[in-house]
């Protein structure tokens, strides 16, 4: 008689596993499936923008090459990307070629070089290696304006900015339109770079959210996985309890085979066969009996399984829902972000754009206001300056023509006088005579020179003077004074300036005459002439020449610096120095005609240095 055992099989448990790994991995797939997808993308958007920027540039040797080469420095994923774009698109009509080189020297025989930041090679090495060799070079997150093309990652697309200067001096012609979308400041550059790490963080954040809920899914999967295992073991404990059953009956099997051998070879009684019998059908019914519970309690276990299983896939299709609401959630909030950007910057150029203008309209405002007030005081100050010009016109006038005439009379007389009755006079009458004389001819030279004096600046017909010619001349005139008084003079070699050539001759005669007059007696004078160009302190840009004349005099004491300039001022009196007193007013107001200065440095016994400059 054969027994037949129920067994339950792993299958069940096996599946369960299964779809418990299969569900944890959904999970992490669908947690990355949004970043792989937008690294995708700028993975992809990385090589067009390549594509495009050769597509832009004009090389001057593009006809001498058959294909185009593209080369990548170091150990970059960009020349996948770029070996499949290679695949769809040419450039300029011809094949494309990708070549990777892992070291700067062995760069060459390639029409563009893309380099990436993160792999730590120099920017300047690379462009002084690349010169002058027709060699494009794209770069990705360097410094702005350190390549000739550079790129910056921002958001979900790629910006850049153009060196044209560098561009151009090696020979490549920029398309406008590339020119057009660049960014053309550091200042918007670092903007942009302040926008990526702001969009990074809000991006992190989001990330943060999703990873929660999606742990806060994982913990409930994790009880139910752990309910599910719970059963599992409640199974395997029962599988144990039927093995042990199954040698319990084994056992009993092989006692009933040994009554049987016993029966067959003892023969025994019939009673003990029956017992044999009915101990048999007690075991078989017990032994059903406990299958049939096991049946009931497995079927139960599978119909717990079966729910756990509806409910982890109702599970599963909720947090799908949840990823699409929240997929398409961010790209509500994407869209509104970019719309946002740009309405803030149309509003940020706007106003930018009103500033500068009603700031410019208040400027030239104020200059329109200010020229007007100075235009005022200009025409103010021409008009006094026009009365002053005829005031001293008729001054002039009075002095050569009402002051002269008396003064002649009189002259004239005591000439009369002196040669008519000068036998009468006494020896104090005839002295007195002699002083009337002195007199009125010191009154005509004061008059001569005065008029002399306004008559100075009137010309304003500037030319070229060589200053070594007037002093060449001049030295010729005073060449009797100059052996008389054994003077010794030192010219060194004068430049050519713009002025009057009489008036510049009257400025070195007086300024030399005078450290010739006012020396010691046994002194020998030596005169040391020179220039020298010079800078404007307060404006650089503009220039001047420096005279200086420098004697051994008998100096002038430091109270009576300022006042030996104005006129008829004497430190001296004429019978120790003859002179009217004017000659250094006729040098000061030459010099100031011609928009120059003059002053002097002294010591009291030792000599003096008289300085005037000439603007050039």
């Amino acid at each position: 008689m054969m027994y037949k055992f129920i067994h339950i099989p792993p299958t069940r448990i096996r599946t369960v596993s299964v779809a418990l790994c299969i569900i944890a991995l959904l999970f992490s797939i669908k947690s990355n499936a949004q970043t792989t997808n937008n690294e995708e993308v700028k993975r992809l958007q990385r090589a067009i923008f390549i594509f495009n920027f050769a597509q832009q540039i004009g090389w001057q040797n593009a006809d001498e090459h058959q294909t185009f080469k593209i080369g990548v420095l170091g150990p970059d994923r960009t020349i996948i990307d770029l070996q499949a774009m290679a695949q769809k698109r040419k450039i300029y009509g011809k094949p494309v070629e990708i070549v990777r080189f892992q070291l700067v020297k062995n760069v060459k025989d390639v029409q563009l070089l893309y380099v990436n930041q993160k792999f730590n090679y120099s920017i300047q090495y690379i462009l002084s290696k690349i010169s002058n060799k027709n060699i494009l070079l794209v770069s990705e997150e360097y410094n702005f304006n350190s390549s000739m093309i550079n790129m910056v990652n921002i958001g979900d697309s790629f910006e850049y900015e153009i060196n044209a200067n560098r561009i151009e001096n090696e020979g490549f012609v920029v398309a406008p339109s590339l020119k057009r979308y660049a960014i053309t400041s550091s200042e918007k550059w670092k903007r942009l770079f302040k926008k990526t790490e702001r969009s990074l963080t809000e991006v992190q954040e989001e990330n943060k959210e999703h990873k929660t809920v999606i742990r806060d899914k994982e913990e409930e999967i994790r009880y139910q996985k752990n309910k599910i295992t719970d059963q599992l073991e409640k199974i395997g404990d029962q599988e144990k309890e039927i093995d042990h059953k199954r040698e319990e009956i084994v056992k009993r099997n092989q006692e009933i085979e040994q009554l049987y051998t016993k029966s067959e070879i003892q023969q025994k009684k019939y009673e003990e066969k029956v017992l044999i019998e009915k101990e048999l059908e007690k075991n078989i019914q017990e032994q059903i009996t406990f299958i049939r519970k096991q049946e009931e309690k497995i079927k139960i276990s599978n119909a717990e399984i079966d729910k756990r299983n509806d409910f982890l896939e109702e599970q599963n299709s909720q947090i799908h829902k949840q990823k699409e609401i929240l997929e398409q959630q961010n790209q509500e909030i994407n869209t509104q972000k970019r719309i946002n950007i740009l309405l803030i910057a149309l509003v940020v150029l706007a106003i930018g754009a009103s500033f500068v203008i009603y700031r410019g309209y208040l400027a030239k405002k104020r200059f329109t206001i200010a020229l007007e007030k100075k235009n005022q005081a200009i025409h103010l100050q021409s008009l006094e300056l026009e009365a002053k010009n005829k005031e001293l016109e008729q001054f002039a006038y009075i002095a050569s023509h009402d002051l002269q005439e008396p003064l002649n009379t009189i002259s004239s007389f005591i000439g009369l006088i002196a040669e008519d009755y000068g036998e009468s006079f006494d020896d104090v009458g005839k002295e007195s005579l002699a002083f009337i004389k002195d007199a009125s001819v010191r009154m005509k030279n004061l008059i001569d020179a005065l008029l002399e004096y306004s008559r100075l600046g009137r010309s304003k017909d500037y030319t070229n003077i060589n200053c070594n010619e007037v002093l060449k001349e001049l030295l010729g005139d005073l060449k009797i004074v100059i052996e008389g008084a054994r003077a010794k003079i030192n010219i060194a070699n004068l430049p050519v300036v713009n002025g009057s050539g009489i008036e510049l001759r009257l400025l070195f005669q007086n300024l030399i005459s005078n450290a010739i007059k006012f020396r010691d007696p046994d002194t020998t004078p030596q005169i040391d002439i020179s220039c020298a160009k010079k800078k404007d302190p307060k404006n650089v840009s503009e220039e001047f020449w420096q005279f200086s004349v420098k004697d051994n005099g008998i100096g002038i004491p430091e109270e009576h610096k300022d006042r030996i300039f104005a006129i008829f001022q004497r430190l001296h009196s004429r019978e120790q120095f003859k002179g009217t007193g004017i000659g250094l007013a006729h040098c000061k107001k030459i010099v100031e005609s011609h928009g120059g200065e003059i002053w002097l440095e002294s010591k009291e016994g030792k000599g003096s240095i008289f300085y005037f400059t000439i603007p050039i």
